[in-house]
């Protein structure tokens, strides 16, 4: 399985989390989720690894930052493919206990408050899913 990666500098260092700067690469504009990746919404971001030696890094250090390429089908699974088929799932169910087109768009509409809900209460265990590594780093003191 491929990664995306991304080059960087570390921004900030704490004592288990390093922020690194990325800027967009022309590798971006290839990729199939490039415009649903967080990583490649504007030109520079910055992103938040967790690692236990985070004290190795220093900031102004250039690293590589990378995540699995699965995770950008997780990503639109999860945000997009999912809450369709909730909505989806709910309006013809709907539709077909009532028969009601108005009360089964609403119904369908408001399904997706409680879904988004959980995602957001989840949000730190999706989070750990979604984590970026730090692969190398050209700069270690």
């Amino acid at each position: 399985m491929g990664k995306i990666s991304h080059k960087g500098v570390v921004e900030t260092v704490d004592a288990d989390t390093v922020k690194v700067r990325i800027t967009q690469g022309s590798a971006c504009a290839a990729c199939k989720v490039a415009n649903h990746c967080s990583a490649a919404e504007s030109k520079e971001k910055t992103v938040e690894v967790v690692c236990d030696d985070a004290a190795r890094y220093a900031v102004g250090d250039e690293v590589v930052v990378s995540m699995p390429m699965g995770n950008g089908s997780r990503a639109v699974l999860l945000a997009f493919i999912l809450p369709f088929l909730v909505l989806l799932a709910v309006l013809l169910l709907t539709l077909w206990v009532s028969g009601d087109e108005a009360l089964s768009a609403l119904l369908a509409l408001a399904s997706l408050v409680p879904y988004y809900a959980i995602l957001y209460l989840s949000e730190k265990k999706i989070a750990r899913t979604f984590s970026f590594v730090i692969e190398q780093s050209t700069n270690i003191n």
